[in-house]
């Protein structure tokens, strides 16, 4: 019991984590398949293991602690950042994790687990909820989900939950945005936060800071071969003509 109370702190541990309690490998090994038997701790996957409610016998873990404790660096990212926000529009049962160690996805209690490609571990929090959880801060959660809009949950997911921030902090949109220094992503960035700059607060100082750093391209913001696109000479993207139909009460959804 006082190896299944001491893991209690970690909530998701690994058999080098009990290992410090024996400096011992084989009896670490032991304790866990012990705790197994009893119910207290469930493996997640191979060498992961989360402690279970002493009663009830479930992970006393969220998705979140768990998706951050997948490798040594792991932490959440793109939608799954956004529902630790609260400001997902749906919930999905997919867990984004970022990490320079790649893993396979996988499956655990319902929810998969996928490798997201991290370029930067700039904008990494700890939360001090449910025993630690590491997650990008708002600002480089929505730049990722820029970035990449399939793991937002695709764009009118992301401009649907562009609606329920009140604020980013434009100085450290801009501190991500030259990190990643992709023009694409400074044309996504001015124009979809463009229609949103009075709720989110952002300055006109950041908008030309957007268009300062695009060149000459012409990007698809959707598929080219997609019905009513119209071109915006201001952020060279062609985009569908209803996009922002999404921000009126009532609105359509994208076609």
């Amino acid at each position: 019991m006082k190896t299944y109370e001491k893991l209690l702190q970690y909530g998701v541990f690994t058999i080098n984590d009990v290992d410090t309690f024996y400096n011992n490998r084989n009896s670490a090994a032991s304790a866990v398949k012990a705790l197994l038997k009893k119910g207290l701790v469930t493996s997640i996957k191979k060498n992961l293991y989360v402690c279970n409610d002493m009663e009830n016998k479930s992970p006393i873990a969220d998705r979140f602690k768990i998706g951050s404790s997948i490798t040594k660096d792991a932490y959440i990212s793109h939608h799954s950042a956004l529902e630790f926000h609260g400001i997902g529009h749906q919930l999905y049962f997919e867990v984004y994790v970022s990490s320079c160690y790649t893993f396979k996805p996988f499956q655990f209690n319902g929810i998969t687990y996928r490798h997201a490609t991290s370029k930067t571990g700039e904008g990494v929090e700890v939360y001090n909820t449910n025993r630690g959880v590491r997650v990008t801060d708002l600002e480089r959660t929505v730049i990722d989900c820029m970035k990449d809009l399939d793991e937002a949950g695709g764009l009118e997911e992301f401009l649907q939950c562009l609606r329920l921030i009140t604020f980013l902090d434009n100085e450290k949109l801009m501190k991500y945005l030259k990190i990643y220094d992709i023009q694409f992503l400074y044309q996504k960035a001015g124009y979809l936060l463009e229609p949103f700059k009075e709720a989110l607060q952002l300055p006109v100082g950041f908008f030309d800071f957007c268009k300062e750093n695009i060149i000459k391209s012409k990007r698809y913001l959707t598929c080219k071969n997609d019905k009513n696109l119209v071109y915006n000479p201001k952020w060279r993207l062609f985009a569908l003509e209803n996009i922002f139909v999404l921000m009126e009460p009532g609105g359509d959804h994208l076609v």
